[in-house]
């Protein structure tokens, strides 16, 4: 299927790949004895392929024999769309700004293929396991792909799924301790399979920041965006919504900026850190926890985190327990003296304090601006106790 974008992008797409007309260029070559004239030069005649313009990032959509045909093209149509909007608003004509590239298992290796961009070096930013109904019925799995995946996250590479995906995902070991979505009638066969991750399919999604996950077998699209968002922005997430009229993620209709941490900066023992600190948000880790994380020593690693992430261990520590606040603030009706405990703050004004400096707005007046109904928002950032856990009624 041809899709074409009218009056927003330069050129179409035929399953990934780019097409343009033969482009005729003038020279001005000066005569002898006469003033300089134009003449047409025409250029060597080719196809432009989507190699000639770099990416701005690489999506990886990871296959199996069970992966949702409609989760696979649904995603791929959406990144193309959301790449080629983005290089629009960049100035750039006749090329993408996402690279989408399908990943499958073979032979003991997991290979690329149905690359947009052949010729380039791979370094996806985002992984994502579309929907696998096979994968959530059988607790088989692919060694080979649960190792790759392992190893690609360690690199800071983000990890989404959806669905049954989720359960490929799980099986990485990757959501020990963390709340994850997932079909909300596979609900108690994940906590079955997966005792220590706290499964929570009252939401669609669930963003830790380093993996994601999203329920019901066309969250593909709620997840796709929440990834746009992150990787190309709010108005590039919002444009591609429009154009493919569906509603946006309720949270990210909301135009206000997110703790965004660094995550590919290639320093695979600060990853590790960071992962443990995302993973522990409401206690209280010293330098010195952090350091033995990453087997480095204390001075080491705080040269190594200062570099890698741009600020300092506590500055971090103090930006993740924020960004859960600003959540539980949106999307609960906790006390805010109950939302500081949650976000690891036993001091209420010292709370106050350091929300309003990273914020701008005091815990009050931000819900005042942005709060909604964590339901109907449908996406949700970090892990919490769910309302009806917390004691607190439903709408």
């Amino acid at each position: 299927m041809v899709r074409a974008k009218p009056d927003r992008v330069s050129h179409d797409r035929l399953d990934g790949g780019v097409t343009t007309s033969v482009v005729t260029r003038t020279e001005t070559e000066p005569m002898p004895g006469t003033h300089a004239e134009q003449r047409p030069v025409p250029t060597k005649s080719r196809a432009k392929t989507a190699s000639d313009a770099k990416p701005v990032v690489e999506v990886g959509i990871v296959c199996d024999a069970g992966t949702s045909a409609t989760g696979l093209h649904g995603l791929s149509e959406l990144f193309g769309y959301a790449g080629d909007i983005a290089a629009n608003r960049h100035g750039g004509k006749g090329h993408s700004d996402v690279r989408i590239t399908q990943w499958r298992s073979h032979n003991g290796e997991v290979r690329p293929g149905n690359d947009t961009h052949e010729g380039l070096d791979h370094h996806p930013d985002v992984l994502v396991l579309p929907g696998n109904l096979p994968a959530a019925m059988h607790d088989t799995q692919d060694p080979v792909l649960t190792a790759w995946l392992r190893q690609m996250h360690a690199r800071g590479v983000i990890i989404a799924a959806v669905c049954g995906g989720v359960f490929v995902l799980a099986r990485t070991g990757l959501l020990q301790g963390r709340q994850a979505t997932t079909h909300w009638a596979l609900h108690e066969k994940f906590g079955q399979e997966f005792p220590d991750v706290l499964v929570d399919t009252d939401y669609m999604v669930i963003d830790y920041g380093d993996v994601m996950t999203a329920g019901g077998v066309l969250a593909w699209a709620d997840l796709g965006l929440r990834i746009v968002e992150r990787l190309l922005g709010p108005a590039v997430m919002l444009e591609t919504a429009h154009y493919m009229n569906v509603d946006p993620p309720g949270r990210q209709q909301r135009f206000y900026s997110e703790f965004d941490p660094r995550l590919k900066h290639g320093d695979h023992a600060i990853v590790k850190a960071q992962q443990f600190l995302a993973g522990n948000r409401t206690c209280p880790i010293s330098v010195a926890d952090l350091a033995a994380q990453a087997c480095l020593e204390p001075r080491t690693f705080l040269r190594r985190f200062s570099k890698a992430t741009g600020m300092k261990p506590m500055e971090y520590q103090q930006q993740i327990r924020i960004s859960r606040a600003r959540e539980m603030l949106e999307l609960t009706r906790l006390g805010v003296e109950e939302i500081a405990g949650k976000a690891g703050y036993e001091d209420l004004k010292n709370f106050r304090r350091v929300f309003k400096r990273i914020v701008g707005l005091s815990p009050s007046d931000y819900r005042r601006r942005f709060s909604g109904d964590g339901k109907e928002s449908g996406v949700r950032s970090g892990a919490w106790e769910p309302r009806h856990q917390a004691g607190q009624a439903a709408d």
